[in-house]
């Protein structure tokens, strides 16, 4: 059986029992196979990195990590009825298992996180057990942050093509124009022409300096279905400028559900160009035109044979004989010219250097579009998503 010390009282000659907790003033050691439960305060104020057993906050009291030093553990696990706060970072080499209960950490400070080392994992993370503050992350190319509010697990996932060296990131169920648990502000009224919504509900902050591609989900709880004419497809990542101080696309490149629940997966981006990032949509057109077509906006194709959506058909072009579509890929790199179209796009190129692949089609992802219609004096652009 595996020795299991509940710290509660005097351990050594380097460690003691405070008034309010334990408190390390030399070098504490848990040795492999060990585990340690902590049901009390801890104070860290010296060597707390030579642990490979487990190292767990039990009880139904609060806990606070205070001190000068972060303590390093191997293992660690909360069960708790209440919630650790840490007031310095604390660093795990190997495994967080979430139980019950939340790491809290201040929302002003992000190097105070829960940090998962080079190696670290986690499992069990729930509404009921997650990081309610900031998590960081050391040399990885994937990682999905297991963090959230009091009340819901909301997660945000990062890929990048090679290793970040550090990331940062939190979410916060408050309207970014007035959050309470920060002292800057992102007015969802400040954005650039091409977003026609911020959500005003939540927002996640996420730090690094390598590109990444992220993904985030929304619930009944993000009330996105409230925003006028919303879908699914025109659901895309905007992030708060640093340079601009608004609100810019950041775009989408999947997304899935509908609008009550549902992910969208961003363009890539650097992190610490934005102060903020959330869900935005592409904004709706407001003449009689889009008015009389609301499907104008943005569309999804799979030109599999099935008769369902295998051309491209966009309502109302009728209505204007004379017109033009331009379709681009993601690289602004134009795939696809017709002058007055009549519903041909396919998912097959007809310019640039994709002609040649037209026995397989175009990449699956997403695609501009530019309409003109001619007889109306109007244009419209949108986004396309390419299903093969």
């Amino acid at each position: 059986m595996k020795p299991f010390l509940h710290i509660a009282f005097l351990l050594s000659v380097s460690v003691a029992l405070a008034q309010e907790g334990l408190y390390n003033s030399g070098n504490f050691t848990v040795h492999n196979n060990a585990q340690v439960g902590l049901h009390t305060n801890l104070i860290n104020d010296a060597n707390f990195d030579q642990t490979t057993g487990l190292v767990g906050f039990y009880g139904n009291r609060p806990i606070m990590v205070t001190g000068s030093i972060p303590p390093t553990f191997w293992d660690t696990e909360i069960l708790m009825d209440n919630n650790v706060f840490l007031d310095i970072p604390l660093m795990v080499r190997n495994n967080v298992n979430f139980i019950l209960g939340d790491f809290l950490t201040p929302t002003n400070t992000p190097t105070v996180n829960l940090n998962f080392m080079e190696d670290g994992f986690f499992g069990g993370e729930s509404n009921a057990s997650k990081v309610v503050g900031f998590a960081e992350v050391n040399n990885r190319n994937v990682f999905s942050f297991p963090v959230g509010d009091a009340e819901q697990l909301r997660p945000l996932t990062f890929n990048a093509q090679g290793s970040v060296p550090r990331a940062i990131c939190a979410y916060f169920f408050e309207n970014p124009s007035a959050p309470t648990s920060l002292s800057q502000t992102f007015n969802v009224e400040e954005k650039v022409n091409n977003i026609g919504t911020v959500t005003d509900r939540e927002f996640w902050i996420l730090q690094g300096n390598v590109p990444v591609q992220v993904t985030i989900s929304w619930n009944t709880r993000s009330s996105l279905i409230t925003i006028p004419n919303a879908t699914v497809e025109s659901i895309i990542v905007v992030g708060w400028n640093k340079s601009s101080n608004q609100w810019v696309v950041i775009g989408n490149t999947a997304y899935s559900g509908d609008i009550t629940n549902g992910f969208v997966t961003s363009e890539t981006f650097v992190p610490n160009d934005y102060a903020a990032i959330t869900f935005g949509t592409v904004p709706l057109p407001t003449d009689t035109f889009a008015v009389n077509n609301p499907t104008l906006g943005n569309y999804f194709l799979s030109p599999n044979g099935d008769g369902i959506n295998d051309f491209l058909v966009i309502d109302g072009m009728e209505e204007s004989p004379n017109n033009s579509l331009r379709i681009f890929n993601r690289y602004g790199q134009k795939v696809f010219e017709r002058i007055n179209y009549t519903n041909e796009f396919r998912g097959v190129a007809n310019t640039g250097s994709m002609v040649p692949n037209q026995a397989t089609g175009l990449p699956e992802g997403v695609y501009f579009y530019l309409v003109t219609l001619d007889d109306l004096g109007l244009e419209y652009n949108g986004f396309l998503f390419l299903d093969k």
